[in-house]
C-alpha cells in the first residue's frame, strides 16, 4: 500500500512537472507581456515615475525605467536591451541608422532647465544673456564680477570662487542647456559647444543625474549648475532669473515654460531642437520616449502600443502637476497613429 501511494505520488509530481515543462514558454510569454524595460533621461524621471506607477495600476503591465541619463538610453535602444529609451536629446540620423528596423520619436513632456545657485544670503540672482553663458564657459569666475553686478543692483554678492556643476553622464538635460547656450554666445559655441557630454573648460564639480547635480550645488557653497525645473523644486534649490530674448529677467515655472514651447512646430517625426525664446523662460526643451519600429514578438509590441497610449492620453493629464508641459492634442495623436501603424493596432 505505501508502494501505491509513493508511486501514485510521482506519477502526480512527474505529471506536473510535465505540465510545467509543457506550458514554460506560454508563461513566459504572459510574463513577458505583464513587463517592460526602459532606461533613459533622468530630466522626466519624477513624471515617469508616476506615469508607469499608474499605468501598472490600470492596467497590471510593469514598467522597470532605469534613470541612467540621455546618452545612455541611446545607447541601449541601439544594443537592443531594452523595450523603450528616452532621451532629452532627439536621435540624430546616425543613431537611428544603427537600429534595425529604426525607431518611432514619441515626445512626452516639455520642460525648463533651471539655474541653480548656493549663494548665501543671495534670495534673487538675475543672470544677463551675456553672463550665465560667460559664467559655464569659464569666462567669468567670482561671483562679485561687475558684470554679475550690474545686473543685481542693491544685492550684496560674495567675494567667492563661482564653482560650476555639471552633468558626470552623457545628459540630455546637458544637450537642452548648451544648445541654448551656443545659441545666444558664439564664444560658448566655439569653447563649450554643443552636446549630452560637452568639453567643459571650468575643471568643474561633477553629478551623475539631475538628483546628483543638484545635491552638488546644495552642499557646495558659491556652487551654480542646471537641472530640470522639479530637481530644483524638490530639492528648495535657489533658480536664477534669466534674461529671455525680450530683455526680460524670467524665472523658471510651468507657465513661463508653457510660454516658451507654446511656439514650437513638430515635424512628422517629431524631433524637434528648441535653442532659445523671446517669450516665457528661455532655457527649454523636450523629451522623448524612443520606442522601435518593430518587437520580437506580438506581446511586446501590444504592451508598447498600450503604453504610448495611456501616456499621451491619461499619462497627459500628470504632467502639469508635477511642472512639465503637456504635448499638444493634435500631435499627441498623431504619435499614437504613427506607433499603432507601425506596431498593430489590434
Amino acid at each position: 500500500m505505501v508502494f501505491l501511494v509513493q508511486a501514485f505520488r510521482r506519477t502526480i509530481a512527474i505529471s506536473v512537472t510535465s505540465a510545467a515543462i509543457a506550458l514554460s514558454p506560454l508563461l513566459s510569454v504572459v510574463a513577458q507581456a505583464q513587463a517592460l524595460s526602459g532606461a533613459g533621461a533622468t530630466f522626466p524621471a519624477p513624471l515617469y515615475e508616476r506615469y508607469f506607477s499608474e499605468f501598472q495600476d490600470e492596467t497590471g503591465i510593469q514598467v522597470d525605467y532605469q534613470a541612467i541619463g540621455s546618452g545612455g538610453g541611446v545607447r541601449q535602444v541601439i544594443a537592443g536591451t531594452v523595450d523603450f529609451g528616452g532621451s532629452d536629446a532627439a536621435m540624430t540620423d546616425a543613431q537611428i541608422e544603427q537600429v534595425d528596423g529604426g525607431v518611432i520619436l514619441v515626445p512626452t513632456a516639455g520642460g525648463a532647465v533651471a539655474i541653480v545657485y548656493n549663494l548665501p544670503g543671495v534670495s534673487e540672482l538675475r543672470l544677463p544673456r551675456s553672463v550665465y553663458p560667460a559664467i559655464f564657459a569659464g569666462q567669468i569666475t567670482r561671483w562679485n564680477d561687475p558684470r554679475i553686478a550690474e545686473a543685481n543692483p542693491g544685492v550684496e554678492l560674495p567675494d567667492l570662487p563661482i564653482r560650476t556643476v555639471v552633468r558626470a553622464d552623457g545628459s540630455g538635460t546637458t544637450f537642452i542647456f548648451t544648445n541654448h547656450l551656443s545659441a545666444v554666445d558664439p564664444y560658448f559655441r566655439g569653447r563649450v559647444g554643443v552636446g549630452t557630454a560637452p568639453r567643459w573648460t571650468t575643471n568643474p564639480i561633477q553629478g551623475r543625474g539631475n538628483p546628483g547635480v543638484a545635491a552638488q550645488v546644495a552642499r557646495t557653497q558659491g556652487a551654480i549648475g542646471y537641472v530640470e525645473y522639479a530637481y530644483s523644486k524638490q530639492n528648495n534649490l535657489s533658480a536664477a532669473l534669466v534674461e529671455n530674448g525680450n530683455g526680460e529677467f524670467i524665472a523658471p515655472s510651468l507657465e513661463t515654460t508653457e510660454q516658451a514651447l507654446s511656439s514650437v512646430e513638430f515635424p512628422d517625426n517629431f524631433r524637434v531642437f528648441v535653442e532659445d525664446s523671446d517669450e516665457g523662460y528661455p532655457i527649454a526643451g523636450l523629451t522623448w520616449m524612443i520606442v522601435y519600429r518593430q518587437y520580437d514578438d506580438a506581446e511586446t509590441a501590444a504592451a508598447v502600443r498600450q503604453l504610448v497610449e495611456w501616456v499621451l492620453t491619461d499619462g497627459q493629464e500628470i504632467n502639469n502637476q508635477l511642472d512639465y508641459t503637456r504635448i499638444p492634442e493634435e500631435v499627441a495623436q498623431e504619435a499614437i497613429s504613427q506607433v499603432n501603424e507601425a506596431l498593430g493596432s489590434n
